[in-house]
């Protein structure tokens, strides 16, 4: 007999873009570049009553992300990332996990290439 599988439910923030200053170069601290941030955010909201209290807030999710992707500085979108997870997950109680994936789309790669991004997935037990 087998253990039933929780049901899986997630809220997603795709596709957050910001101008930030991330990166090993000088050049890229004084010019700054474009970041995209997706955030799945994950908790158990089947049955949710429609209330936000009960819920995971996702403009202040939004608004944490915001606030990490454009004030600190870091030379590694991996530990952009971290700093992102780890944030969401201690300001919002409700959620089991996150993934965090950090896009730096014109990175200063020497060819040609669609993306680059670090993506982390941390939970509770986490922090």
């Amino acid at each position: 007999m087998t253990t039933p599988t929780p049901p899986h439910s997630r809220v997603v923030l795709q596709g957050l873009e910001f101008h930030a200053r991330h990166g090993v170069f000088d050049t890229e601290a004084v010019l700054g570049a474009r970041f995209v941030v997706d955030a799945e955010l994950h908790y158990p909201f089947a049955g949710l009553n429609d209330d936000l209290d009960e819920a995971v807030n996702y403009a202040a999710v939004y608004a944490a992300i915001q606030e990490e992707v454009t004030v600190p500085r870091h030379q590694l979108i991996e530990v952009l990332a971290g700093h992102v997870a780890r944030r969401i997950l201690r300001e919002q109680p409700r959620l089991t996990h996150v993934t965090v994936r950090v896009h730096k789309p014109f990175a200063p790669l020497p060819g040609v290439f669609r993306d680059v991004y670090a993506e982390l997935t941390l939970g509770r037990a986490d922090l």
